[in-house]
């Protein structure tokens, strides 16, 4: 699998560009983040622009990408409503308003996403950071893209935000530790292929234990 990191702001999330046909989130800066996937691939090759949620350092330059490429949004279909709400999408929280363009896909959780080479993106429903929260794992690399749900060295996604929900993101975090994880690509910060399973495994006591105190 083939995998490109685009990071275009210091408040951006990751972006990562999947075998040249799939992107992983999108950020904020429309114009630094198209000119990168131009570096890199025909923009019109670009097939899906995968949101593992809702917010707004996320999503917001998937319409504008998606308008360029004419590649296909896909959520979670229990993020939809948040991403139009100012200030459950975390809009707010930018100055900005919420994104205002309709996914072309719903997700419910379990489909698995073909991306070239025999390769696929299972789903997983990991609700907690949002209602809606996925992550996506491809199980001939062992690649977890787990945008705000778990991150190296044992953090977890925060669930102080609308629709977050401490007991749910320990559940969720349960299901990953279940996977054979080689390489770890978070929503912010670096990847890592240092003993994944391991770090997993202390992100979720983490949750387990922040749980138990709310």
């Amino acid at each position: 699998m083939n995998v490109r990191k685009f990071h275009t702001g210091y408040y951006d999330a990751n972006s990562y560009l999947v075998n040249g046909k799939v992107l992983i989130d999108t950020g904020i800066n429309t114009d630094a983040l198209i000119t990168e996937i131009e570096e890199n691939i025909d923009i019109n090759d670009l097939e899906l622009i995968i949101l593992t949620h809702c917010h707004y350092d996320h999503s917001a330059a998937a319409e504008a990408i998606a308008r360029k490429s004419g590649a296909l949004i896909v959520i979670h279909k229990d993020d939809v409503e948040l991403l139009h709400h100012d200030k459950a999408s975390a809009a707010e929280a930018f100055d900005s308003r919420a994104p205002s363009f309709e996914p072309d896909v719903l997700l419910s959780g379990g489909e698995n996403i073909p991306i070239g080479d025999g390769e696929h993106l299972q789903v997983i429903h990991t609700p907690g950071h949002t209602p809606g929260g996925i992550c996506l794992y491809e199980p001939i690399s062992k690649s977890l893209f787990s945008g705000d749900t778990v991150f190296p060295q044992g953090s977890i996604g925060r669930t102080d935000f609308m629709g977050g929900n401490s007991a749910k993101i320990s559940e969720s975090i349960q299901k990953l530790t279940e996977l054979d994880v080689r390489t770890m690509y978070p929503g912010h910060g670096e990847a890592t292929s240092d003993n994944v399973k391991r770090q997993i495994e202390l992100s979720y006591h983490m949750a387990k234990s922040i749980s138990k105190t709310i």
